[in-house]
């Protein structure tokens, strides 16, 4: 027999059929089976459900409900490789999120946000929860918010589908799975119907799917409070690069500018055998590669280059950063001329994101690299903070690469003294001339490269 028990009674979708006395309007309940049993704790559409089977539910509007257009996500067609094979990291966050989201699937309770880039699979795995749930009976509603607002908007002038019945409706639906949600350059109005349908499911703690883009941090703040209760809401990051174009790599800090130094690894940096150099300088180049694929493997503490222009340092951090991140870790990149302009550029009050969040973000980076140190401007302000972002992160002992065309001694003396400690810093010197192409075409044989990992 069903439990008639249920943890909540939120309002039944169908207003003119009496309340169902064992599942109070739900629609759907759990059974009462011994805890041995396989099938223990899971959804079964209530006795009242029985004319909306296999998700024909009547009580959502089929021209506001997208599920139909989702119909092949399903948990069974999932991929947790990718198209090109992915990184061990990136994996194993696919195989976490889709175990989460058949948990929920199987309990339906709480709510689940699903955060990540553009094609990782968040919209897959919302669908497929939803398809599960309409599958078992379950009064579904699967909508982008761009869908959902413009449907609002225009239910103010409709007289068949009035703006406060349809509101009313999705507010109360049991299972509500929102897809792409942004707050970013919204107006007023659409946050304030936003929280409206957040706070009202939050109060109810009706079972909800919610999946962004956006960094959490970056929604608007009373949405935002909601979503990081940690006693309603399980927060699946999912780091893995877009299914639809798999060569862009992970899910990396979206002002990082690695993606524009894809072609630089570790298979196509060239050791310059074929040119007439001292055999000591060959050797520092060698050092130097050797060096960066042993950091890339395992990244701990700093790893500075420095050399003269054009001699290779790009190319070896950029390999280091292209490594990591194609094994599924967060990298962040920067040239430092160009990081010091994005932290003056949040000044600004059109910024959409603020100077302490940024910073905060960049010091706090599992793996950080900065490029092309010592070609900045050097004020005060600049100074100061370089100094707090490498004092941050040596006192973290956070890995760090960094890359410099200036002797120890034309750099600050505050960040010199902890480039020198040798229990954390590791300075490779490369004192060959600049790399130059000869041509169009190399006539350097490619090397086979020692396979990493």
């Amino acid at each position: 027999m069903p439990n008639t028990s249920t943890a909540s009674k939120p309002e039944p979708l169908i207003k003119a059929e009496p309340e169902c006395p064992i599942c109070h309007g739900v629609g759907f309940v759990r059974q009462d089976l011994p805890i041995n049993d396989p099938n223990f704790g899971r959804l079964v559409p209530c006795v009242c459900q029985t004319n909306h089977q296999k998700g024909n539910t009547v009580t959502v509007a089929t021209n506001l409900n997208r599920l139909a257009d989702y119909a092949n996500k399903t948990f069974d067609n999932f991929s947790v490789k990718g198209r090109m094979g992915l990184g061990e990291e990136q994996e194993k966050s696919l195989n976490v999120a889709r175990s989460h989201a058949e948990q929920f699937s199987r309990d339906l309770k709480g709510w689940l946000l699903f955060c990540g880039g553009y094609g990782c699979g968040k919209t897959h795995l919302a669908a497929a929860i939803a398809n599960h749930a309409a599958g078992l009976g379950i009064p579904t509603l699967f909508l982008t918010v761009p869908d959902l607002l413009d449907t609002l908007r225009a239910s103010f002038n409709s007289s068949e589908d009035p703006y406060a019945s349809r509101f009313e409706e999705i507010r109360n639906v049991p299972l509500l799975v929102l897809d792409n949600l942004w707050t970013q350059n919204a107006t007023s109005w659409a946050l304030e119907k936003l929280f409206q349908l957040f706070d009202h499911r939050y109060v109810k703690r009706l079972p909800t799917v919610v999946t962004t883009d956006m960094d959490i941090e970056e929604l608007d703040g009373r949405i935002r409070s909601r979503l990081q209760d940690p006693e309603l809401v399980t927060v699946i990051k999912i780091n893995a690069p877009d299914y639809r174009q798999p060569v862009q790599q992970g899910l990396q800090p979206h002002r990082s500018v690695l993606s524009l130094l894809h072609n630089c690894t570790f298979g196509n940096f060239s050791l310059r055998e074929l040119e007439k150099l001292d055999s000591e300088d060959v050797k520092t180049i060698s050092n130097a590669f050797q060096k960066a694929q042993s950091y890339a493997e395992e990244p701990e503490g700093w790893l500075v280059f420095m050399g003269p222009y054009g001699c290779g340092k790009t190319h070896l951090a950029a390999a280091i950063g292209n490594y990591r991140a194609s094994q599924g870790f967060p990298v962040n990149y920067w040239v430092v001329p160009d990081l010091l302009d994005h932290l003056r550029a949040t000044f600004n009050p059109g910024s959409n994101v603020t100077y302490d969040r940024e910073f905060e973000e960049i010091k706090t980076s599992p793996l950080l690299i900065l490029d092309d140190l010592g070609t900045q401007t050097s004020s005060a302000w600049v100074k100061e903070k370089l100094y707090q972002l490498f004092n941050y992160r040596y006192a973290a002992n956070l890995p760090t690469v960094i890359t410099t065309s200036d002797s120890l001694d034309d750099i600050d003396a505050r960040l010199r003294n902890r480039m020198l400690d040798k229990r954390i810093c590791t300075i490779q010197v490369i004192i060959a001339p600049p790399f130059i192409k000869t041509g169009a075409i190399t006539t350097q044989k490619p090397r086979r490269v020692k396979p990493m990992g």
